[in-house]
């Protein structure tokens, strides 16, 4: 079952020698359309396989989830509650800290005023996809991905007098390939009960994906990877469960 860079180096390795069975000519007149159409091929192969043979890129069944692994109370008692959470090459480190009614986050808005006493920080830097470059202000994915797990947790917190905590979730992506989101919602439930909140219910999270032809002929896969996620433009539609 190969990681996601020694996938990356084999399909590289196919497009090498597609591009070395041309002639100079050819290279010189049609090179510019290689890559643009090797990735649409590549694309294509990967769609077949999964609905003709139910086989997706990492030898997985559609039904089939990548290993996990999960340990609370991951970092020393410096933080009110922690947990590390790892899906195949998916991984989080949730802190969670706690406050009082003082600590909550005003809220201004234009047409109301809000106490937030629930904040949850999702942090995705470069180095969890094996990039390095600077990392100058939080994106717009940041701000989605954390909103959505938000939004997972948010409803499971018991109000005052069983709460009387302002609460805080810091989520580090240390890997990502699919998912991190419902990652950090599976990592913060972890975090919550090692400090000591009493949910309404544990939450976790996964990943799913829709892939279908012209035909109707379609899979449904369980715990999508980055690159099945990335080919949803060419017939994969995902969500989040």
């Amino acid at each position: 079952m190969a990681d996601k860079h020694k996938r990356a180096e084999l399909f590289g390795e196919i497009k090498e020698d597609f591009k070395a069975s041309m002639s100079e000519e050819d290279m010189e007149e049609l090179g510019f359309l290689v890559g643009p159409y090797f990735k649409a091929a590549q694309k294509e192969a990967v769609r077949r396989v999964v609905l003709d043979e139910k086989i997706r890129l990492d030898g997985r069944k559609t039904t089939e989830i990548r290993p996990i692994s999960s340990e609370a109370g991951y970092l020393p008692g410096f933080v009110h509650g922690s947990a590390l959470f790892t899906r195949g090459e998916t991984q989080s480190l949730t802190t969670l800290t706690l406050g009082s009614t003082l600590d909550v986050q005003r809220k201004d808005g234009a047409l109301a005023n809000d106490d937030l006493d629930f904040l949850l920080h999702y942090n995705f830097p470069p180095f969890s996809t094996g990039e390095a470059r600077m990392k100058f202000s939080v994106s717009r994915r940041e701000i989605g991905h954390g909103n959505l797990a938000l939004r997972a947790l948010k409803p499971m917190i018991p109000g005052k007098p069983e709460n009387p905590y302002t609460i805080r979730l810091v989520s580090e992506i240390l890997e990502s390939n699919g998912s991190s989101s419902m990652a950090t919602v599976c990592a913060g439930t972890l975090a919550l009960m090692d400090g000591g909140i009493k949910m309404k219910r544990p939450v976790s999270g996964i990943a799913m994906g829709l892939i279908q032809d012209d035909a109707g002929k379609y899979a449904v896969l369980s715990d999508i990877l980055g690159d099945e996620d990335h080919l949803r433009r060419y017939g994969f539609q995902s969500n989040r469960y």
